[in-house]
């Protein structure tokens, strides 16, 4: 035979108890007898038990041991004890396996189910009343010593400090005593509930709500005052990222300034890489290594030079003369297009050199306009005795202008200083050596467009009644005894040497350019000069579209307190402007 270990029942086999355990203690339903919880296991309604009922269960277990250990001479009342228990856990057991109609393999009543819940309640009850008369009968709470302490201890009331007998009691006190102080106040209890503002919760004591809103509150005035560090400190490092951004900005531009000065330095000479001498040695060098030029040609034209450079007399290897005579003799016998054409006195053309080359123009056009005064006889007073002086020496002589008190102003620009330098010179330089040699000079400045797309028809206009006061009448051909004018406008100059005006009444500049190479030059030189040779000469209005022009003319000699007046009017230079 075999005895079910859970309810008592007997089987005839092995089979037989597998059968039963499994039809009455793993699939049928299992009640918890406490608190009447089901749709569990039996192992799992087991640890239910011992965790949720554990005083139920402990108060029998520890009046047990207590029982036995104070009473264990006594074989009879151990012997009660022990049936007792026996006779309580079976009644558990019972109860655990007969809260269901299908409790058994053998058929129940149908008020089976109300029974067995009638004898687990009876039995609890009874277990109570044993349990507490034990206690009364023993007086358990005169024993003293760690073993009742450890065995058993009552709960006590988190709130006032009570003790009661067991949990249930202690829970009914804390529902009624305390019940204002739970978060669900008990609903016979008819209290005002109220809300936060802030997140909601709901409270039961005004009080308790207070207390949680300044919790609010505080947290945000926290919140608030981190968030102005945070201001503060995103303020800081954005006024520090403006900080960085400006210096940075500034140091960009300061970099591109001292770039596009440095870059103007170098354009205009002023780089202090050179000057005359040094280019012309350095171009013949490269001459020599590309071998267009023999080491003994280096030398013999080296020498020359420095011969040069020492009288300060241009060595004329750049000069072309006679193309005014040849251009009178072209003029008369074809150009059958022109109705007049006026030209300046004699004068030389003189192009750029391996030494001045991209920055001499303003040098070689004072040249040539000196080149016309010196074939003048009006000018011999002021010019008697000079000739045509190379570049460097015509810094010089524009240096000791400055030394006399001309032009403060371009001196403190050019820094005071030519010699030695690719200094380029303009309309000013040139007046102000031209004034020093006492020449009576002017500058016109045709300081914007007088007609259409950009051009300066009042500039042909000008150049026209400066060679020609009487136009009427005149042959056609006429040679003036006017020096050519120099012509200076943005990175360039030239020099004008003569107008035509056409039957169709328009006008065109004859002009030198620096820029044009001997060979070109002596074209105008044979007997039958071709049209297309006076192309490079030629410039209609429509050719000149810079912005601004502006023009040194001659006219004429200064006396000394003329030159005088000149110098000290030039503290402050002024021109004449058109329109």
């Amino acid at each position: 035979m075999f005895l079910c270990d859970i309810c008592g029942e007997t089987v005839a086999s092995e089979p037989d108890m597998k059968t039963h355990l499994l039809i009455v203690h793993m699939e049928n339903e299992v009640i918890c007898p406490f608190c009447k919880l089901s749709g569990v296991n039996y192992d799992e309604m087991c640890f239910h038990i011992e965790t949720a009922h554990f005083e139920q269960n402990e108060l029998e277990r520890n009046f047990e041991r207590i029982n036995t250990m104070q009473y264990g001479t006594s074989d009879s009342k151990k012997d009660n004890t022990l049936q007792h228990r026996m006779e309580v856990n079976s009644n558990l057991q019972s109860a655990c396996a007969s809260n269901h109609p299908k409790s058994s393999a053998q058929s129940l009543p149908e008020d089976g189910t109300l029974k067995h819940k009638a004898f687990c309640s009876e039995n609890l009850t009874e277990s109570r009343k044993l349990l507490k008369s034990r206690e009364k009968q023993f007086d358990l709470t005169k024993i003293k010593g760690p073993i009742y302490e450890t065995m058993y201890s009552p709960p006590e009331c988190p709130f006032c400090g009570k003790i009661e007998v067991c949990s249930q009691d202690m829970e009914t006190h804390v529902k009624t005593k305390h019940a204002n102080l739970l978060d669900t106040p008990l609903e016979d209890h008819d209290q005002p509930l109220y809300d936060c503002p802030m997140c909601g919760l709901i409270c039961s004591n005004y009080h308790i709500l207070q207390e949680h809103v300044d919790l609010h509150l505080e947290e945000s005035s926290f919140g608030q005052g981190m968030d102005r560090v945070q201001c503060s400190r995103d303020l800081e490092l954005a006024h520090q990222l403006q900080q960085e951004e400006d210096r940075r900005r500034r140091s960009e531009e300061s970099r591109q300034e001292l770039e596009e000065f440095q870059k103007l330095q170098r354009q205009y000479g002023l780089d202090n890489s050179g000057g005359y001498k040094q280019q012309q040695l350095r171009n013949m060098e490269i001459e020599v290594n590309r071998g267009r030029m023999h080491p003994s040609e280096f030398h013999r034209r080296k020498a020359e030079m420095m011969e040069s450079l020492a009288v300060g007399i241009d060595d004329g290897k750049t000069k072309s003369s006679g193309i005014i005579e040849a251009l009178h003799r072209y003029y008369q016998n074809a150009a059958t297009d022109v109705r007049h054409v006026w030209l300046s006195a004699g004068v030389d053309h003189f192009h750029s050199s391996l030494g001045d080359k991209g920055w001499g123009c303003g040098y070689r056009n004072f040249q040539m306009l000196l080149s016309s005064l010196l074939q003048n006889d009006a000018y011999d007073d002021c010019l008697k005795g000079m000739s045509v002086p190379c570049i460097p020496k015509i810094q010089s002589m524009i240096e000791d202008a400055w030394k006399e008190g001309f032009d403060p102003q371009g001196a403190s620009q050019l820094n005071n200083r030519l010699q030695g330098t690719k200094a380029w010179i303009g309309a000013c330089e040139v007046y102000t050596l031209l004034t020093s040699l006492r020449v009576r000079c002017h500058i016109v400045d045709f300081h914007k467009s007088t007609g259409p797309l950009g051009t300066h028809p009042r500039l042909f206009e000008w150049i026209l009644n400066y060679y020609s006061s009487e136009r009427e009448g005149s042959p056609k051909v006429v040679c003036t005894s006017k020096p050519p004018v120099y012509l200076q406008h943005q990175g360039h100059s030239r020099t004008i040497v003569g107008i035509e005006e056409r039957k169709n009444r328009t006008l065109c500049l004859l002009i030198f350019d620096p820029g044009c190479p001997s060979r070109e030059m002596q074209k105008l030189l044979k007997q039958d000069i071709e049209a297309n040779s006076l192309k490079q000469l030629r410039k209609f209005v429509g050719n000149l579209k810079h912005k601004q022009y502006q023009i040194v003319a001659v006219k004429g000699v200064l006396s000394q307190e003329e030159k005088v007046a000149r110098r000290q009017a030039s503290q402050v230079f002024t021109a004449e402007k058109i329109p």
